[in-house]
């Protein structure tokens, strides 16, 4: 990731974004939210992974790893094309400040499947000719997406290796013959990727004119229920059954006597390496056709990953298995010479994972809020960040920075007060104003940290299963001198963006 200039910006999911339907989307208030961070000066909107959310509405657990997410299409843009009708969503008024999850999904269900009738019977000439060619260019992952997609709606939503034999192993005469069974289902799972990604490029491309970069999120595992697993079963470690054999977490540590274990089937990197890493390659050229940049999640997983035992019920036992991410990325690199990839190399970090990040010549993360614990020589200390890193006061699985200040022992909070040189009189601002002074080539906050708000608004808590990525920002929040505001700190420390003349 190159930077031409200091930059900054705002993470906040699309889910986080207010209006009506008791979900943000991808419609007006998307766009108004571009023009908020143009006009302050913000050259980064970075968002979580887009695709379909599965286990516990995680963006980290998707159906996908090529999908997009059909709760974050706009009604609204549907009935501007007419695929909708305006009395669809008459009387539809939730509860703004949270993601109502229960009523979203059949909600959306429901219109998404009138809209794609609407559309085969009635759309314009361009638009099914722009259906056709989505359908062709992306049909290597779409076409066992949408497959999957009507299978798990067929069994009520049984993960995949439940499914009836033929169809679990992709036995071919049982697919084509439900293909035909579900021809109705595959075309709206179709009309749904579509319009996503119609809706998707256009607010991109929009955010891109203000003069806004896009910064995505690419996790390195994919869930065990997944269009991907199923599809590509011999790219996992699973057994004869299909049930995975190992699985990825982290060991124990400090915060874990038992470590991790996140359930995610673990990749048969040889058979990847054997296959010149396609799949990878199809994956990142994909997501960077959507994004600007992309933040590799667990980075230190293309050194070596903790592998499970499949049937343990803790992250004990696990062990390290080498993995060739000096090969990977030299794949990838083919298609991309300048990556565009910020690495997350957060926690235990080893010499050989710094060694990857430095010769691909990646930023890796500093999180302000792990600063002050432990001296002078902590490494995410301002004073000791390199130039090549993206500084964070908080990200999406930490608590706001003025939770975290409500929260912090007595130590923390006069070492904090002791390296700021004043009292802490205006937390959160107090951080931000630290993390857009520091040398650090990219400064981002998440959007909960410039509204000031608390542990009310957290986005994620890392080992809680439910009640998670539901905050979402109150209509008006978004005021011109809170935009201002932001606007004179990133010029005085100059991260705004440079006009020409």
């Amino acid at each position: 990731m190159t930077f031409k200039q200091r930059a900054s910006g705002i993470l906040l999911h699309p889910t986080s974004l207010p209006g009506p339907h008791g979900i943000g989307d991808l419609g007006n208030e998307a766009w108004r939210f571009v023009d908020f961070l143009a006009g302050a000066g913000q050259n980064i909107w970075q968002i979580l992974p887009l695709g379909p959310a599965g286990y516990g509405h995680s963006p980290y657990s998707a159906l996908s790893a090529f999908a997009g997410n059909p709760l974050l299409i706009s009604l609204e843009r549907l009935i501007e094309e007419g695929d909708l009708e305006p009395e669809d969503l008459t009387g539809v008024g939730l509860d703004e400040g949270t993601v109502h999850f229960g009523f979203v999904a059949p909600f959306k269900k429901r219109l998404l499947h009138k809209g794609a009738k609407r559309f085969r019977e009635g759309a314009t000439e361009r638009r099914k000719t722009d259906f056709d060619d989505f359908c062709r260019v992306q049909a290597a992952w779409l076409e066992d997406f949408v497959l999957f997609c009507a299978l798990r709606s067929k069994f009520n939503d049984m993960p995949w290796q439940q499914w009836p034999p033929p169809l679990r192993s992709r036995q071919p005469d049982a697919l084509q013959q439900v293909r035909q069974e579900l021809a109705d289902a595959l075309h709206v799972h179709r009309y749904e990727q579509f319009v996503f990604f119609e809706q998707w490029l256009a607010l991109r491309n929009y955010a891109n004119r203000r003069g806004v970069r896009i910064l995505g999120d690419l996790p390195i595992f994919v869930a065990l229920d997944s269009a991907d697993v199923w599809a590509h079963p011999g790219l996992f470690h699973l057994d004869a059954q299909l049930q995975p054999t190992v699985i990825a977490g982290v060991p124990p540590d400090y915060f874990s006597a038992t470590g991790q274990r996140w359930g995610n089937p673990l990749y048969r990197w040889e058979t990847h390496q054997n296959d010149d890493f396609t799949w990878w390659q199809s994956r990142l050229n994909w997501n960077l056709q959507q994004c600007d940049l992309l933040r590799i999640d667990h980075f230190r997983g293309f050194v070596s990953c903790w592998a499970i035992p499949a049937g343990d019920k803790t992250a004990v036992n696990g062990q390290w298995w080498e993995t060739p991410g000096e090969a990977l990325f030299s794949a990838l690199r083919h298609s991309h010479p300048h990556l565009p990839l910020v690495a997350e190399d957060l926690g235990v970090i080893t010499p050989e994972v710094e060694h990857l990040r430095d010769r691909l010549d990646l930023p890796g993360m500093k999180i302000l809020q792990f600063a002050f614990d432990s001296g002078p020589d902590n490494p995410y200390l301002p004073h000791n960040l390199p130039k090549h890193c993206v500084i964070y006061t908080g990200t999406h699985d930490n608590d706001t920075s003025l939770g975290w200040w409500q929260t912090a022992n007595t130590e923390i909070r006069n070492e904090t007060a002791a390296y700021l040189g004043h009292p802490i009189t205006d937390m959160p601002w107090d951080l931000i104003h630290l993390a857009w002074a520091s040398v650090a080539q990219l400064a981002i906050c998440p959007l909960q940290d410039v509204l000031s708000l608390g542990g009310e608004a957290r986005m994620n808590y890392p080992g809680r299963a439910d009640a998670n990525w539901s905050w979402r920002y109150l209509p008006g929040a978004l005021t011109s001198e809170l935009q201002q505001r932001l606007a004179d700190l990133t010029r005085r420390f100059g991260r705004a963006p440079k006009r020409s003349g």
